[in-house]
């Protein structure tokens, strides 16, 4: 019997002024991928050219690596799907550029992608087997968002919110042309798009987070929950009110001033 090829994903990293910590961040990944049995490629995604990353990312070198930049930032959920729609892999998963998520969990995520032959598989941190460790005022947070989610979309997933998530390729092309969530909720916005589109078979899986929100104001953060509630109630109304992704929507979200580096 012929030995079967590898399966080949495409990981999506949106960067926001992470000039310091990227490449660090970028081989502690491909540390984790050459422990699976995957073949795959990296896009960094720098969210407006606002610091020294690209620099640092050419003088890097990495192999298996695309950057694409453009100079006016545009929001992390933008991010993650201008690096989707670039993607060749038959699997496509987006992480967080930062350090609070162990990208050795990656393979658990393709593990159970497998194991429950899914459709989006979420990383989760109100998973039983997930370590955790953020304060007691954001798990609060996550679970009363879980409850609001809930009663608005009748999500069975408990955390839409964590930076890691798997997709299969077919449903990528089916929910992107319909998606256009910037910033805050463009995770919510996904599942929601996904499960409308009949990708029902959307699960959890544990991750290892560690979430240090020392430096972050009271100000900021009511700042970001408000914003978080007002784009959740926005994808209500485009899914309940005005059924606007029932239809795919012709029009890209590439970037004129778009810059593609490749290793």
């Amino acid at each position: 019997m012929p030995k079967q090829k590898p399966k080949f994903i495409s990981i999506v990293v949106p960067s926001y002024k992470q000039e310091k910590t990227i490449v660090k961040n970028l081989r502690r990944l491909h540390k984790a991928m050459a422990e699976t049995s995957y073949e795959y490629e990296i896009i960094v995604v720098l969210d407006g050219n606002v610091d020294n990353s690209l620099e640092v990312l050419k003088e890097s070198k990495l192999s298996n690596t695309v950057v694409l930049f453009y100079e006016t930032n545009r929001g992390k959920s933008y991010a993650i799907r201008l690096g989707m729609s670039k993607a060749k892999g038959e699997h496509v998963m987006f992480i967080d550029a930062g350090n609070e998520i162990d990208p050795e969990g990656m393979q658990m995520l393709l593990l159970h992608l497998q194991w429950y032959e899914a459709d989006v598989i979420v990383g989760s941190k109100r998973h039983m087997a997930s370590l955790v460790n953020y304060n007691w005022q954001r798990k609060i947070l996550s679970f009363g968002y879980y409850y609001f989610v809930k009663l608005l979309f009748g999500l069975k997933v408990k955390d839409t919110q964590a930076g890691i998530k798997v997709f299969r390729k077919e449903v990528l092309e089916a929910i992107l042309p319909r998606l256009v969530e910037k910033r805050f909720a463009g995770d919510l916005e996904m599942l929601v798009v996904a499960k409308k589109m009949g990708f029902e078979r959307i699960y959890e899986a544990p991750i290892k987070l560690n979430y240090d929100f020392a430096e972050i104001s009271s100000a900021a953060t009511a700042n970001s929950i408000f914003r978080i509630v007002m784009d959740t109630l926005a994808i209500f109304y485009r899914s309940k009110i005005i059924k606007y992704y029932d239809k795919s929507h012709l029009r890209t979200i590439e970037p004129s001033d778009l810059k593609v580096v490749k290793y």
